[in-house]
């Protein structure tokens, strides 16, 4: 891989799994100085000893005092910011009727709380560097999801909140896009608390929804988020890019 991001400073939120993990292993490839952000200790501890060329941080996002802490702490190592990727969040699955009150709002606070807390926290040094905010959405971010509605509903806010900061920001020359993925291989459908027997059959069924027919890998996703990241790249701002084998447009 090029040394794209050679002096870059990059801070992934959510990076101890998943596409986040991916992400930042993926910007450390390409020469950048990675801090990644976990929220549980044994969690960071885990990918330390897996990553050990990534800074950890620990942080829950959706603490709006320990995020800030974090960044700081971030900045003060390195010197500056240059890229955000708003990563960490959640996924819960239930109808409109099935979601309880605690569901509900640890959507909000992870999905939306925490991506506002991360870029307020990160905001100062990502103007002095003229730098870039990449939001992860979701096809469920622009696709009605029946039995998905508040999760979606978080991820149409992440894509309202990436156009809006883009026009607010654009004067102080940082740009801010979204990567919205559709069904990709992570932990995450082990997370939702479905019975081990029953994950196949609910990846399945995501997988009717998507014409290339698969899920998509990690990899397949964290290109786009450096692509969309890199310093070259000065023309494009507020925009959601769908990742999603086609599923947007089932």
């Amino acid at each position: 891989m090029t040394q794209s991001y050679a002096g870059k400073v990059v801070v992934v939120t959510g990076a101890n799994s998943g596409i986040g993990e991916t992400v930042a292993v993926q910007f450390e490839q390409a020469g950048a100085k990675v801090f990644g952000v976990a929220r549980r200790k044994e969690a960071l501890e885990a990918a330390r000893a897996k990553h050990p060329l990534v800074s950890w941080l620990l942080a829950d996002v959706a603490q709006a005092s320990q995020i800030n802490a974090a960044l700081e702490a971030a900045v003060k190592e390195a010197g500056r910011l240059d890229v955000l990727v708003n990563n960490a969040g959640t996924f819960a699955l239930g109808s409109v009727e099935q979601s309880a009150e605690q569901m509900i709002r640890s959507l909000f606070e992870s999905n939306v709380f925490g991506l506002v807390f991360s870029t307020q926290a990160a905001l100062a040094a990502l103007k002095a560097s003229k730098g870039t905010i990449v939001n992860i959405s979701s096809a469920a971010g622009h696709k009605p999801i029946p039995g998905g509605s508040i999760y979606a509903a978080t991820k149409a806010a992440v894509e309202s909140l990436t156009r809006s900061w883009a026009l607010e920001l654009a004067s102080s020359g940082v740009r801010v896009n979204a990567i919205a993925p559709g069904p990709t291989e992570t932990p995450v459908f082990e997370k939702i608390g479905l019975p081990a027997e029953m994950v196949p059959e609910v990846k399945k069924e995501f997988v009717k929804q998507v014409p290339l027919g698969r899920i998509a890998s990690t990899d397949e996703v964290a290109r786009w988020v450096l692509q969309v990241a890199d310093p070259s790249v000065t023309w494009l701002t507020g925009q959601v890019l769908s990742i999603d084998g086609g599923m947007s447009l089932t």
